[in-house]
Parts: C-alpha cells; sequence; structure tokens
C-alpha cells in the first residue's frame, strides 16, 4: 500500500469559493496528490499526497503558479482534533486507566487524560482516522455514559451590559452633583472680577453694591472659618467621592495590588488628594476662626469623574455594539444535525439527530427544507436553492447542485439535501468568522499598546512632579518668602509665614496632580 503523508499549506489571496474550487480542481489533476481540502477563511488547505511522488514544497510551488501566495506550515498539529467530554460512572483509578488505555489503543487517537476527580475527558484525534462519536461509542462500549461538555452557545460573555449601567449610573451621579458646583465656582469668578474692578474705580454703582451684599452670602461664614460657598462644596463633593468614585476606587486598588498603575490610580490619588486637602485645610481654617476663607479644590473631584465616567460610558456602549454582532453571528449556527447512513445506491438506512459539535467530517447529513446547514459540506444529492445571504450578502438564493459547496449557517429553501461534512466544528466558515472577529476585539491597535505603555510610566512620573513641585516651593519659600506672598493671594497676616509656605507649597503640588489627572491620554 502507498503510505500517504499529510501536509497543511497556508494559502493567501483567496477571495471567494470560486478561488477554492479553482486550487482544488488543479491540484487533484496532479501526481502524487491523493485529496485536497481548502478552508477559505482560516487561509488553509489540507493536502494529503504520496511522498514518494510528491512533496510539500512542490505543493505550495502549485498553489503559487494558479496565482495565490502558498507556503508551507511546519506545525501539523493544527489537525488535531480536541475533544473535551464528561464521563459519569467512574468509581476508581482502574477505571480511568481502564478508560485511557483503551482509548490510546483506539487507532487515530493521539492522546488522552481523564480526571476522575471533575469526571472530565481530554482527547486529542486525528480526525482522518477518527471522529468524536467514535470515541464516545468506545467509551459506552466500556460501561460509562458520557456527553459532550456543553459549550456556552449564549455568548453571555460578550454582554456589556452591566457594565453600561454602572458607568452610566456612575456619570449621572458625578453630574448631578457637579452642576451646582460649577455654578457656585463660576458665580465667584464672576462676582470676584466685578468686585476687583469696583475697587479699582472706588466709586460702586448700587448694582455693584448688591454684587458685593450677595457675594458676601456665599463668603458668609457659619462658622469661624466655614464659608457658605466651602461648606455647599464640601456637601456636593461627599456623594460623589463615594458613589461616583466607587468603580474607580475599586480598579485602582486591584491594579496597586498588582504593582502597576493605570488611569483610575491617578483618578483616585488625584481626586482623594483633592478632597482630603481640602477638608484638612477646612478644619484647619475653623481651629484658627480665620477670617479669610481658604481656597479650596473641592470643585475637581466631581468634575474630573463626570469626565471619564462619561468617557468609559461610551466606551462600553461602543464594545457593545460589536459583541452584539458577534453573539448574532454566534446564533446563527445549527445546534443539530441529522447525520443518515447510506446504503448502496445511496439508499437510506438510518438517521439520528447530533449535536452539531458531534458531526464528523465525511459524514453524510440530510438538510430537510427550510433547515440549516450544520457544516460545510458538498452536496452529494438533491437540488435545492440556499440562502446564503449571511457570509455573501446575496439576497438571491444560489443553486445548489451535486457537487457543489454548501456553507454552514446557510439556510436551505425548497428540496432536501444529502451533504458530505468537509468541515467541522471550529473549522467551519462562520466558526472562523466568529474566531476573527473576537481576535480582532481583543487585539489592541498599536496606538493603544503605546498609550498603555506610557501611562504605566506617565503616573509615576506625574507624582514625583507634584512632589518635587512641594518640595521645591517649600525650599524657595524659606529662602525667598517675598515670592510666596507675591502669588498667594488673600494670605492673612496672622497665620505664620512657614504655614503660609506649607500651604502654597500643597495647593501648587495638588493642581499639578488634578491637571494631569485627566490627561488627554486617559480621556481619549
Amino acid at each position: 500500500s502507498k503510505t500517504i503523508s499529510k501536509c497543511y499549506v497556508q494559502v493567501t489571496g483567496m477571495t471567494c469559493a470560486s478561488c477554492v474550487a479553482n486550487i482544488e480542481r488543479n491540484l487533484r489533476r496532479e501526481d502524487g496528490i491523493h485529496s485536497i481540502l481548502v478552508a477559505l477563511m482560516a487561509g488553509k488547505a489540507e493536502v494529503r499526497y504520496n511522498p514518494a511522488v510528491i512533496h510539500p514544497a512542490a505543493i505550495a510551488e502549485l498553489i503559487r503558479e494558479l496565482g495565490f501566495g502558498a507556503t508551507v506550515m511546519e506545525n501539523c498539529g493544527e489537525g488535531d482534533g480536541i475533544l473535551e467530554l464528561v464521563v459519569r460512572g467512574m468509581t476508581c483509578a482502574s477505571c480511568v486507566h481502564k478508560i485511557e488505555s483503551t482509548l490510546m489503543k483506539t487507532n487515530g487517537v493521539l492522546y488522552c487524560s481523564v480526571a476522575l476527580a471533575t469526571n472530565k475527558a481530554h482527547i486529542k484525534y486525528d480526525p482522518e482516522a477518527i471522529g468524536p462519536r467514535d470515541v464516545i461509542q468506545v467509551i459506552q462500549n466500556l460501561g460509562f455514559t458520557t456527553s459532550l461538555v456543553k459549550k456556552d452557545r449564549s455568548a453571555s460573555h460578550l454582554d456589556h451590559k452591566q457594565e453600561i449601567r454602572q458607568w452610566k449610573r456612575s456619570f449621572v451621579v458625578s453630574l448631578v452633583f457637579c452642576i451646582p458646583v460649577m455654578g457656585l465656582m463660576i458665580y465667584m469668578m464672576v462676582m470676584d472680577s466685578q468686585l476687583s474692578d469696583a475697587h479699582a474705580h472706588h466709586n460702586m454703582s448700587t448694582e455693584e453694591m448688591e454684587a458685593l451684599h450677595s457675594s458676601m452670602i456665599l463668603e458668609y461664614q457659619l462658622l469661624p472659618g466655614l464659608s457658605v460657598m466651602n461648606f455647599l462644596s464640601f456637601l456636593f463633593c461627599v456623594p460623589v467621592q463615594v458613589f461616583g468614585g466607587w468603580h474607580f476606587y475599586i480598579q485602582a486598588s486591584r491594579a496597586l495590588r498588582h504593582n502597576t498603575a493605570n488611569m483610575d490610580v491617578l483618578v483616585v490619588l488625584a481626586t482623594s488628594i483633592a478632597f482630603l486637602y481640602s477638608s484638612i485645610i477646612l478644619l484647619v481654617a475653623m481651629a484658627e476662626r480665620a477670617k479669610v476663607n481658604p481656597v479650596t479644590f473641592f470643585d475637581t473631584p466631581p468634575m474630573l469623574f463626570v469626565f471619564i465616567s462619561l468617557g468609559r460610558w461610551l466606551e462600553h456602549v461602543a464594545k457593545g455594539k460589536t459583541s452584539e454582532a458577534l453573539a448574532r453571528l454566534i446564533s446563527l449556527q445549527a445546534t443539530e444535525a441529522t447525520v443518515v447512513t447510506l446504503g448502496p445506491d445511496n439508499v437510506l438506512l438510518s438517521e439520528e439527530q447530533v449535536d452539531v459539535e458531534l458531526v464528523q467530517r465525511g459524514d453524510i447529513v440530510k438538510v430537510v427544507p427550510g433547515g440549516k446547514f450544520p457544516v460545510d459540506g458538498r452536496v452529494i444529492e438533491g437540488h435545492s436553492m440556499v440562502d446564503e445571504s449571511l457570509i455573501t450578502g446575496e439576497a438571491m438564493p444560489v443553486t445548489k447542485k451535486p457537487g457543489n459547496t454548501v456553507i454552514a449557517g446557510s439556510i436551505n429553501q425548497n428540496g432536501s439535501l444529502l451533504i458530505s461534512a468537509t468541515h467541522v466544528g471550529a473549522d467551519t466558515t462562520l466558526s472562523q468568522i466568529v474566531k476573527l472577529v473576537e481576535e480582532a476585539q481583543t487585539s489592541k491597535a498599536p496606538i493603544q499598546q503605546f498609550a498603555d505603555k506610557l501611562s504605566g510610566y506617565f503616573v509615576p512620573f506625574i507624582v514625583a512632579v507634584s512632589v518635587v513641585t512641594l518640595f521645591a516651593w517649600i525650599i524657595i519659600g524659606f529662602v525667598d518668602f517675598e515670592v510666596v506672598e507675591k502669588y498667594f493671594l488673600g494670605y492673612n497676616k496672622s497665620i505664620s509665614a512657614a504655614e503660609v509656605i506649607i500651604r502654597f507649597a500643597f495647593q501648587a503640588s495638588i493642581t499639578v496632580l488634578c491637571i494631569a489627572c485627566p490627561c488627554s491620554l486617559g480621556l481619549a
């Protein structure tokens, strides 16, 4: 008997089913080639050949002559089938040994391991020689019940609804509390400018007097050192810090536990420091019964959280859209197939319903009118029209007669067909498309990888810069107090120079943190 070897060739440049037919037709004519099977989406040809007559490099060359790119794939393990089974009825290690040894003796099984504790069996096999149903039959003949590990067909891992909800909630909470804080802030700014104008002119009009009074209301001290403005800002800031920032805190703590610093760490750092610093400054002012209201940063956390949670919310909405498309694709796959046994002259001897995962290459599958094709295959018998719009986008049904190829997931319309399965399981066109979309989603764009890498350095860098700012200003202050005095407005003569310097230094370093935190990188 002639020895027959198998090789895989990666084929590029195929655009449609006629390319596939072209390659298959031309190569079948060549000497030494036993059979060839081309998968369009995977861009892969599986060739069985006689090594005495022809070798893989020559096969690749033949495909290149047809105008396609072709390279021989080294790792031939690609073609191995993998089977995960649940085996019931095992009681001890000898059962495990019995199953494993029997399977390993079976022709076509390459590797097998059975775990008693989990009742699972993991089997690698050669789809040319044996199929999943044969393996299951072998195990059942030994007296165990066995079934496939059920795959999650609902694609629930693609569901972003929960994240969308949580970021939306976080955004809305931050927004509700952010608006009043921003309003107060803008109002104060406008009033301050009006007041400074008035002071410049010395003569005040009545409106300006009123303006003075209304801004006095906000500056009015409920307790010594605690102004209405600061008190309101504090009240609005607390809920945002707790509810708006909840998810940021969780994610930042996770990142820090793994010794990495991401955007969340910066957001949390900046908002927490701004919040804590402002609260402490207020307490100090109240303890000192200060006449001048301290400058606080209560406006920072709400505004930051608003922008960033809006960004996250939009991001998850976008992700949800692509995932929805994927989930729809997955739902197009048939779940069951009718496998038939044929006698001489294609007489139907028997038929049985099996799970799609159990259909083997070379099985004869019957597809009734209105049914979905469970696997990719070739028509053996029957004539029909088939709706292949899921792959081609072509609304008109395509005629199928013996010898034509059919695509899994497409819909048979009026005639009953018998097909021979050529690509099953993960090799069908539909599975390959799903796999490509999934890969496209999980792989990052090069620019995104770069940004992630940068933000890893960016966070420690910013923290370092703000610490440097803090110490730099403390040193400047103690060396030359005039500079600080010039920039530190509303500085109260009643507090010591040292305290002024330290307050000013803190203010500068926090400003650095807060400004760098929603850096364009993170928002983008």
